[in-house]
């Protein structure tokens, strides 16, 4: 490696560590008082079912909309507020219940100060992210948060490296602190991420994934292996579904059953399905979890693809398949 190179690895990994150093140096000054005001603070924040406000100017604008962000991912209405927007009819937004949290390095932002006379949150709903403990934005919060920085990576120590990472990481403190609060749990999460895979794998049934009954093939026992191969052609869902002279479900004819009979020279395609069809095979229940579903066909010694969905009282309901689980995004785990 050469000299150079040397030195720019060098430049990268004295970032992070300035960074961790911040972060390690700010966790240190975190103090119980601290940490009582603020709990005691979303007590309040529950009981009224206030909303979070986060508030800044430039990158701590940048700061705020993600931390809002994040805690409307855990539940929690929460918006960004910008100073100058707030003085042109965004303070109707804002509710005396409502937590407000201010964002700011020097603690004396200018849009922010011109702003605080006119807001309707009492002092003891007011959290300050600020690098100057002792400003005036201080003075106007209940709770200061200390994030404060030796130094800015940057190499001019100006652009805002150190600081915003820190004000990020502490406001995610704050998110985590109100998670364990109110004792979120996956499911709760999850209502918040619908569409992402945790929300899925929380949420989604087996019944929103299946092919239904009158997707896929049905024949009886009596049924021979021609009849399978042409109605498996036709409804092509990878299995087919054999019930008895009630609709109720007595077995299941897939892919893989065909191409082992074929190699058997004793069977051929007038063999009667009875004599074919898997009559113990693995089920599952349509309001089954779609992850148990996938769950069920990972554990076993040779992976399945397709699961017959029974009721409760022995009903044929449907299919669900390997191919639709992972195409909505569940993975398939490596052994």
């Amino acid at each position: 490696m050469s000299v150079m190179a040397n030195d720019l690895l060098s430049l990268m990994q004295n970032v992070l560590q300035l960074e961790a150093l911040a972060l390690s140096k700010a966790s240190a000054r975190l103090g119980q008082k601290q940490i009582a005001a603020l709990s005691t603070m979303i007590d309040g924040l529950i009981q009224q079912d206030s909303h979070v406000i986060f508030c800044g100017v430039g990158k701590s604008g940048h700061i705020a909309i993600k931390l809002a962000a994040t805690f409307c991912s855990l539940a929690r209405p929460a918006f960004f507020l910008h100073p100058t927007e707030a003085l042109h009819g965004d303070l109707g937004r804002v509710r005396p219940q409502d937590i407000l949290v201010l964002i700011s390095k020097s603690g004396t932002t200018e849009e922010i100060l011109k702003l605080l006379p006119f807001i309707n949150v009492p002092v003891e709903h007011v959290i300050g992210l600020l690098g100057d403990v002792n400003s005036p934005i201080a003075k106007k919060c209940h709770v200061v948060l200390d994030c404060s920085v030796d130094k800015e990576a940057c190499l001019n120590n100006q652009a805002p490296t150190t600081s915003s990472t820190l004000a990020m990481a502490m406001g995610d403190a704050l998110a985590v602190l109100y998670e364990h609060k109110v004792g979120l749990s996956r499911e709760g999460f999850a209502l918040s991420h619908p569409g992402g895979i945790l929300g899925k794998m929380l949420r989604m049934k087996v019944r929103d994934l299946m092919k239904t009954l009158e997707e896929c093939p049905v024949l009886t026992s009596g049924h021979c292996l021609k009849d399978a191969i042409l109605a498996m052609t036709e409804k092509n869902v990878g299995g087919l579904a054999i019930l008895d002279e009630k609709s109720k479900f007595e077995g299941i004819l897939v892919e893989g059953d065909i191409r082992r009979t074929f190699a058997k020279s004793e069977f051929g395609l007038d063999t009667k399905l009875s004599v074919l069809m898997n009559r113990k095979p693995i089920m599952v229940e349509p309001d089954a979890l779609a992850s148990f579903a996938l769950e069920l066909m990972e554990k076993r010694s040779g992976q399945i693809s397709v699961l017959p969905v029974i009721d409760q009282n022995g009903y044929f309901l449907g299919l669900v398949r390997l191919h639709d689980l992972v195409k909505e995004g569940f993975q398939i785990r490596q052994n």
